[in-house]
């Protein structure tokens, strides 16, 4: 198989890294002039992986997307609509494009693929990778288990068997719509781990992993998915890398947050919780932890204060619709 892997951070270069380890021809595409690319092209290693000379380094989008038949995009998962206006410029006919990102578009709640089918991508030929695992357990061999997903089963079916290995076992999607918003609405919850963490409140993360899975359950049942999604390697399966992992970007954006301090990484939930608040709301839907999130973004609430306000709600029945 022929990849070209459209991002060189932290997963992107873990992607290419993985995927010649597969024995792929392997094509890793960066920005000229981005710390992420030029150290890269400088030394062939960043502080996660070492590039193997196989691996093609490349800025020239044009020749990473001609001379793949497997297209990878790892970016910002909020600049992906304006990076496929360029890509879609490319000769991309006949192509597989595979979207490892979690994140659903703030201004618009559309998921990843939605945006990829707006700005001209073929359905047919758009899959997501989404799942548990950090690039750090990953490179010292710690296995873990993911999940591929697409419009087409045969697609879904033919990705997952061919980038599975003995570092990675993969499943089956098949709720397209339940996998994109799981994967994004766990970062959400990452970041209220965090909070809770630097609130020297742990024993709280049993009851968010609980609550949290139940409102993205509904979100997700009213958007046209399965409610179950929440419950698989999307969502409740990512949480251990998310919601306990030192190497989560989201959980600890929380916890410098309750700290009174700021994360100068991405952490993809701060955006989500504005894109799931919007569908919430669109779809008559309660998610009260995405929600104070959210206003916790908007209006810098004291992490007390948005605690207090979860706390403060009438009582419900447990699995309330």
């Amino acid at each position: 198989m022929k990849v070209s892997v459209l991002g060189c951070g932290r997963w992107g270069s873990f992607l290419a890294w993985y995927n010649y380890r597969l024995g792929n021809k392997v094509i890793s595409w960066g920005t000229e002039g981005t710390p992420s690319y030029d150290v890269l092209l400088r030394e062939r290693k960043n502080e996660y992986v070492e590039f193997p000379d196989g691996i093609t380094l490349t800025s020239d989008l044009e020749f990473a997307v001609a001379n793949a038949d497997t297209v990878i995009i790892s970016i910002s998962s909020q600049g992906l609509r304006g990076f496929l206006k360029r890509v879609t410029r490319c000769d991309i006919k006949g192509k597989t494009f595979v979207l490892c990102m979690k994140g659903i578009e703030e201004s618009t709640g559309k998921r990843l693929s939605e945006v990829a089918i707006e700005e001209g991508i073929d359905r047919d030929n758009i899959a997501v990778w989404v799942g548990p695992g950090h690039i750090q357990s990953f490179v010292k061999g710690i296995p873990n288990c993911m999940v591929i997903d697409s419009y087409r089963k045969d697609l879904t079916r033919g990705l997952a068997d061919c980038f599975k290995s003995d570092l990675i076992r993969f499943y089956y999607g098949g709720d397209i719509i339940g996998t994109e918003v799981g994967a994004a609405a766990k970062n959400v919850m990452g970041i209220v781990a965090g909070i809770l963490d630097g609130m020297n409140l742990g024993e709280l993360k049993g009851p968010l992993m609980s609550r949290g899975a139940r409102e993205v359950a509904r979100l997700t049942k009213a958007l046209g998915g399965s409610e179950f999604s929440a419950y698989g390697l999307c969502h409740l399966g990512d949480y251990e890398t998310t919601l306990f992992s030192k190497y989560s970007h989201n959980r600890m954006w929380g916890e410098l947050y309750a700290k009174g301090e700021k994360f100068d990484r991405l952490a993809e939930g701060v955006a989500t919780a504005g894109a799931l608040t919007l569908l919430a709301e669109k779809y008559g839907v309660d998610m009260p932890i995405t929600k104070q999130v959210h206003e916790l973004v908007l209006h810098n609430t004291p992490p007390k204060q948005a605690l207090a306000r979860l706390f403060d709600r009438n009582a419900k029945e447990e699995f309330y619709l």
